[in-house]
C-alpha cells in the first residue's frame, strides 16, 4: 500500500507540511518512516524536511514488514465480513476477547488474526482498532498497518465513527429516546470494574427503545456511543435503574441468555485512502435473535 500527492501549488513549503496536513501522519509514524526510508521525492528518497515545488510527487511505501511474535498465532474460524488492503472487519462471537491477556494468551481474536496474516504473508503487528468485552459480540476492526490505525483512532474521537450497539436491559425505559450523560470512573479497588463518578471521564450514549417485551420484562434498544469509554453501555444503563440482561457485572444473571445482551451490529467511517463513507452491519447472534 502507497499513499502518493503531487504538488500543485506553494500551500506547502516541504514534505513534513504535505504529509501532516494532506495524511494526518502523526510526528511518531513519519519518524519511523524516515528511519525505514519510506519516503520519496519524485522516487527519489529525502528528508522529510526537503523543499518541493510545483509538479513533485510525494510518495509513501506502507509495505515495510512488522515484528509480531507478540501474539501467538492460534488457528480459529474467523467470520470476516469484509476485507480490503487497509483493514478487515470481522463478526467476533460472544466468549472471545479481542487482546490476549494472562487467561486469554491463545484464544484471543488476535491470535486468530494473527494465524490469518500468517497465511496470507502478511507481516504486519495485529492492530485492533475498536474493542469489545469478551462477552459482548459483533463487529471488530482490524488495521492492516500504523496509518490506517491512526485514521480510523483519529475518526472514533470525532463524529466521522458511529459505532451502534443492540442491547437487551431489564425493565422498560420511562422514555423511547433519551441521552444518557454520566462520567465513567474505574471502581476503587477494582481493575476491571467501572462507575459512574463525578471524577470520571465524559460519557455520553443516545438510545432508542425498538421493542418492548411486557411479558419477559425487557426493552431491545439500539444504542449509538457518541464516546467510548470501557463497559460504557453496561456503566450507564444500570446507573438509571435497567442493567443489561443477563450483565454479572453490573446487574444479576438471567435464564434467558448467559452474557450480557449487547450486540455491536453497526459500524460507519470514512475510508482513510477512498475517503468513502463505509457502512457495516451485520445481524443479531441467536442467543439475542431468539429473545426479539
Amino acid at each position: 500500500m502507497k499513499l502518493s500527492y503531487k504538488v500543485i501549488d506553494n500551500t506547502y513549503l516541504n514534505i513534513k507540511e504535505v504529509l501532516k496536513a494532506e495524511f494526518l501522519m502523526s510526528d511518531r509514524l513519519l519518524l519511523k518512516l524516515k528511519k525505514l526510508k519510506k519516503i520519496t521525492l519524485n522516487n527519489k528518497e529525502v528528508y522529510i524536511h526537503h523543499l518541493i515545488s510545483i509538479g513533485d510527487i510525494i510518495n509513501v511505501d506502507l509495505n515495510y514488514e512488522e515484528a509480531n511474535e507478540n501474539i501467538v498465532s492460534i488457528n480459529m474460524p474467523l467470520d470476516i465480513i469484509y476485507e480490503d488492503d487497509c483493514y478487515l472487519v470481522i463478526n467476533k462471537p460472544a466468549g472471545i476477547p479481542v487482546h490476549p491477556s494472562a487467561k486469554h494468551y491463545l484464544d484471543s481474536l488476535s491470535n486468530g488474526v494473527r494465524f490469518y496474516f500468517d497465511k496470507m504473508n502478511i507481516n504486519k503487528k495485529i492492530r485492533p482498532v475498536n474493542r469489545l468485552d469478551k462477552d459482548t459480540s459483533g463487529l471488530v476492526i482490524f488495521a492492516k498497518n500504523e496509518y490506517i490505525q491512526e485514521c480510523l483512532v483519529k475518526q472514533m474521537k470525532s463524529k466521522d465513527f458511529v459505532k451502534k450497539y443492540i442491547a437487551i436491559v431489564n425493565g422498560h425505559l420511562e422514555k423511547n429516546e433519551g441521552t444518557i450523560v454520566a462520567p465513567i470512573a474505574r471502581k476503587d479497588n477494582s481493575i476491571i470494574e467501572r462507575c459512574v463518578s463525578e471524577n470520571g471521564e465524559t460519557a455520553v450514549t443516545h438510545y432508542k427503545v425498538l421493542n418492548s417485551n411486557k411479558e419477559k420484562n425487557f426493552d431491545v434498544v439500539e444504542c449509538t456511543l457518541e464516546t467510548g469509554r470501557t463497559h460504557q453501555i453496561r456503566v450507564h444503563f444500570s446507573y438509571i435503574g435497567h442493567p443489561l440482561l443477563g450483565d454479572t457485572l453490573y446487574g444479576t444473571p438471567s435464564n434467558l441468555i448467559n452474557r450480557q445482551a449487547l450486540h455491536s451490529y453497526y459500524i460507519s467511517f470514512i475510508h482513510p485512502i477512498t475517503k468513502d463513507r463505509k457502512i457495516y452491519e451485520i445481524q443479531l447472534p441467536n442467543d439475542m435473535q431468539c429473545l426479539v
